[in-house]
């Protein structure tokens, strides 16, 4: 099965992507996940300030994403494992901050056919 999963981070996390010891822990991590077999790919995301966010019913675009949280979606790692239970597992090892949140998340199948 594939997961994604989302790597939610605070706006001062965000702001630490200058840092080269934020950076420091997640080549490491990359690695187990690709050692493994169960990297697909992953990114990590511009601030949210720099987004838009198109209104499908009025098709208007605005700045950024509007959600309600202190949190912003930072990145992501698109990944192959057993069940939900390995994924939760690879989730738990992602290098952020204590005390942040991943989200593991089933690719939902699409019959391209």
């Amino acid at each position: 099965m594939q997961f994604a999963l989302l790597i939610y981070q605070t706006p001062a996390d965000l702001a630490n992507r200058h840092d080269p010891a934020y950076w420091a822990p997640w080549p490491d991590y990359a690695r187990a996940l690709g050692t493994a077999g169960a990297l697909l790919g992953g990114e990590a995301l511009q601030p949210a300030e720099t987004a838009a966010t198109v209104d499908l019913t009025t098709g208007v675009v605005q700045d950024g994403p509007f959600a309600d949280t202190k949190e912003q979606l930072g990145g992501f790692f698109l990944i192959e494992s057993a069940d939900l239970k390995a994924a939760c597992a690879w989730a738990a090892r992602v290098p952020a901050a204590p005390g942040r949140r991943v989200e593991v998340r089933p690719i939902q199948p699409v019959n391209r056919g």
